[in-house]
């Protein structure tokens, strides 16, 4: 019997809120509790936010709802 593949994607998100570089650990951890949730990489200085999850464990909208529970805002990017 093999594993059925993941689903994984690379998800950025602009941010908003940051007021100093803690925030990047808040938010990391936050994000990395997530099931299926393999990355998380917050960049303070562009407001990004990168996170490597399994789409059928985690969605985008759950990505985003973690990020805002950890008192910040932020939404899928296209760059």
């Amino acid at each position: 019997m093999t594993a059925q593949p993941t689903a994984t994607t690379h998800t950025l998100l602009r941010a908003e809120g940051f007021t100093c570089p803690s925030c990047v650990s808040k938010i990391e951890k936050s994000l990395t509790k997530l099931p299926g949730v393999t990355a998380a990489s917050v960049h303070f200085a562009t407001s990004r936010i990168e996170v490597d999850h399994d789409t059928s464990a985690t969605s985008v909208d759950d990505v985003v709802a973690a990020i805002g529970k950890a008192g910040y805002t932020a939404r899928p990017s296209v760059f």
